[in-house]
């Protein structure tokens, strides 16, 4: 583990030279990496050196302790503050507990004292460290998650939110008995008309209904043993989804789901109705097993309850659907303007995979490619593109989609305009980036005389948030909103000093400074004199 960084703040400068002489601060683990006579300055200094400890005075100029330690907390939440005071004032040590301080010390302080609270810091820091990453820790956590997990990645199944690139990961970590099977099927057991049994006198669950869907589960969990399971509840039903290596075991299943619900009567007296959908070769393709088992449960209305209905009995001639959903457009979207050359591949790859291996009538593959165009033109027009750039002039898209030979031509065909206009947005996202950092200079040279002029009213000004045009002004400026605005108000500073006779409190106001004093107290800073002797030379 490296040196912790501080950073010292003091308005007296021979106290901050005496406390990084006199203490050997790599021998007990810290380095200093940088000094500040004010608040307002050590802030400034932190947003860039990003301190693991900073060590402040109280009474300071242009910005307090108290208030440094506040704006810290909101840029640098982890950071530890230790502040040093000459008041034994008791509204002090209040506002700095409020402000979670590590150490509230009276000065003066000795090197032996400000050694041993620096030790103490050292061993609290380095245990909160070990506590984020002792691996024993983090097994722990992760084994008490794996229900949760694996809860999440089965719902994510049923649900279509669960993409090919993700599918085996979670399936791995708590070892899913959806492996052992080339074929699976989703079941949903629904119990009935709980409240009609809680009148019962000799209902079992009488003043335990919580209970009752877990009774259930272990129940289907016993009678389902001998077949590879993961059950789980969704929304008020007991999801099951079952693997099989041939499709001859699904009658027995179903079986076995019959007697589960002829159980479910006798033991406990509830009417408990399955819907089983139909089988499925791809555990991505699960929702569309979902939905049969949802619509197999719908004619408990016509065949009663306390029963399994498959849905294949009851609608024969169910033909598999082929459809390009709002969760696949999103995806798409997605990688389109965010992801790389190989994700917008692997994407294309993944939705045209899905009727490479099953016959449908033609139409079904034209309205699902005829959906993933769509889906392109909204991104064409949100950009406001040129459609002939993305697609090619003069394009009929229902002759171009019936003249493709193979599934790797469609694959190849979509690859190259999603690529195309991935390459474009890029292009518009960059012209962008630049004409916000071109206004938000504008606006700067047009406002820098307003003292209150601040990253919020710029931000304000061009409809963005403060975290995203703080990160896009250093990366197309190479420095901080702060820097850019103290370099124009100096500009503009020493041109006044140079052409007018203006007093150095009126050219302070006149370049956004109210306080005269940190006008010069920066200006001093950048050139090494005053403003005064500036003008003198």
């Amino acid at each position: 583990m490296g040196l912790y960084r501080i950073m010292l703040v003091d308005d007296e400068e021979e106290v901050r030279t005496s406390i990084i002489k006199k203490v050997e601060w790599e021998k007990i683990g810290f380095q200093i990496i940088g000094d500040a006579e004010n608040g307002r300055e050590a802030l400034e200094m932190a947003a860039l050196l990003e301190p693991d400890v900073v060590i402040t005075d109280i009474k300071m100029p242009f910005m307090d302790g108290l208030t440094l330690g506040e704006k810290l907390r909101e840029i640098l939440p982890s950071v530890k503050i230790v502040i040093f005071s000459g008041f034994d004032d008791f509204e002090f040590a209040k506002q700095a507990i409020k402000l979670n301080v590590v150490e509230y010390v009276l000065k003066p302080v000795n090197v032996e004292e400000l050694t041993g609270i620096l030790l103490k810091l050292k061993r609290n820091i380095d245990e909160e460290i070990k506590q984020k990453t002792d691996i024993e820790i983090l097994r722990r956590h992760y084994v008490n998650s794996l229900p949760v997990i694996r809860e999440r990645y089965l719902t994510g199944l049923l649900n279509r939110n669960i993409t090919g690139k993700h599918y085996k990961e979670p399936s791995g970590s708590y070892k899913s008995k959806l492996d052992e099977g080339n074929l699976w099927a989703v079941s949903l057991l629904y119990i009935e008309a709980i409240e009609a049994n809680e009148k019962k006198d000799d209902f079992p669950f009488l003043n335990e209904r919580e209970l009752i869907p877990f009774s259930i589960k272990q129940l289907a969990d016993e009678k389902l043993e001998n077949y590879s399971i993961e059950s789980f509840f969704i929304s008020d039903k007991l999801a099951i989804i079952a693997a099989f290596r041939s499709g001859d075991e699904i009658d027995g299943y179903i079986d076995a789901l019959n007697d589960i619900c002829k159980e479910s009567k006798r033991i406990i007296d509830l009417n408990v109705t399955a819907g089983i959908g139909a089988l499925s070769d791809n555990l991505l393709n699960l929702s569309i097993s979902y939905e049969g088992a949802e619509n197999a449960l719908d004619y408990k209305m016509i065949l009663g309850t306390g029963k399994a209905i498959y849905i294949n009995d009851v609608e024969p001639d169910q033909v598999i659907q082929l459809q390009f959903d709002d969760q696949s457009e999103r995806e798409l979207l997605a990688v389109i303007k965010f992801g790389s050359e190989d994700e917008i591949k692997k994407m294309i790859d993944c939705l045209i995979g899905r009727f490479e291996n099953v016959t449908l009538p033609f139409k079904q593959y034209q309205v699902y490619l005829l959906g993933i165009v769509s889906s392109i033109m909204k991104v064409v027009q949100g950009y406001e593109l040129d459609m002939d750039n993305i697609f090619g002039s003069e394009i009929d898209y229902f002759d171009r989609l019936a003249a493709f030979q193979s599934a790797d031509e469609i694959k190849q065909w979509f690859t190259t305009i999603c690529i195309n206009l991935s390459s474009y947005i890029n292009k518009e996202r960059t012209s962008t980036t630049k004409q916000i950092v071109k206004e938000a200079k504008q606006y700067i040279l047009e406002n820098y005389e307003d003292p209150l002029l601040s990253v919020e009213t710029i931000c304000e000004h061009l409809h963005i948030s403060t975290a995203y045009f703080s990160t896009l002004f250093k990366k197309e400026t190479g420095q901080s909103y702060v820097a850019y605005l103290t370099k124009v108000r100096l500009e503009k500073a020493v041109e006044l000093l140079n052409t007018t006779d203006y007093k150095t409190y009126i050219i302070s106001n006149k370049v956004g400074y109210a306080e005269p004093n940190y006008f010069s107290y920066v200006f001093k800073k950048q050139f090494g004199v005053s403003p005064s002797k500036f003008r003198g030379r």
